[in-house]
């Protein structure tokens, strides 16, 4: 289970400072930051730590200090999809803060955590004195919106080596050079790919077989981006 703390105030400045680098609060005045500094709880997650559970009570919002969370459902046949893994800098279940049903899913740590616990009352007081930070948490539950269309479209690939490829050919925009670094272990990659870390293993091995890519711990090296669209567009029927 997860410890929390109330911040003393010689570390109401670090707590500022993780709220100003959350998308969340970016047009956040500092007096603002400050008074949400003084209610923010730490929370202490080791690996596998649950921070809820799907239909309880919302005890506030999140924004993620370190570590990663999983947050998941859990389907009829006891398997589990991951909605998103939220890292430092993320913010999530802000529209738990308006719902009576309480959190609609789980969510766990993958990896040790800290996570700022943002109490749903106060949290609430201070929307209803400042719409423009209303305004902030919609474009931001927005984001998250965006993430979950993007899940269903990467669901909707017909196999496990179509979703790798399709994320290496997202990520590969942005790497550097032509490595990938993961963001978390393979474990999460994944449960991200909605697959076992057997089958990611084997699906990997397969591209390394066919020299598309170099695996190493915590990268992934891209030898030929053409030849990997190219068999993701073969995979998926369009040439």
């Amino acid at each position: 289970m997860p410890t929390s703390s109330r911040p003393p105030d010689f570390k109401l400045t670090g707590l500022i400072g993780s709220l100003r680098c959350c998308q969340l609060f970016s047009g956040v005045p500092g007096t603002d930051l400050e008074l949400i500094a003084g209610f923010a709880q730490t929370l202490k997650l080791a690996k596998d730590d649950y921070l809820f559970h799907e239909g309880e009570p919302a005890r506030g919002c999140y924004v993620m200090q370190t570590g990663a969370v999983n947050v998941h459902r859990v389907n009829a046949a006891g398997k589990e999809q991951v909605i998103h893994v939220f890292r430092a800098g993320e913010s999530f279940a802000e529209a738990a803060l308006a719902s009576p049903r309480g959190y609609p899913a789980n969510a766990r740590a993958v990896e040790p955590s800290t996570v700022l616990l943002l109490p749903k009352q106060p949290m609430l007081e201070l929307i209803g004195r400042r719409p423009d930070l209303a305004l902030s948490m919609l474009g931001s539950m927005s984001a998250h919106l965006r993430v979950l269309v993007g899940m269903l479209d990467d669901l909707t690939l017909k196999d496990v080596e179509s979703r790798l490829l399709n994320w290496l050919v997202k990520h590969f925009h942005t790497a550097k050079g032509n490595v990938i670094t993961l963001p978390g272990t393979k474990r999460v990659l994944a449960a991200e790919l909605g697959t076992s870390s057997e089958t990611l293993s084997r699906t990997l091995a397969r591209l390394r077989d066919q020299k598309l890519i170099s695996v190493g711990a915590r990268t992934i090296t891209v030898h030929n981006a053409d030849a990997i669209a190219g068999l993701l567009r073969h995979n998926l029927g369009e040439n």
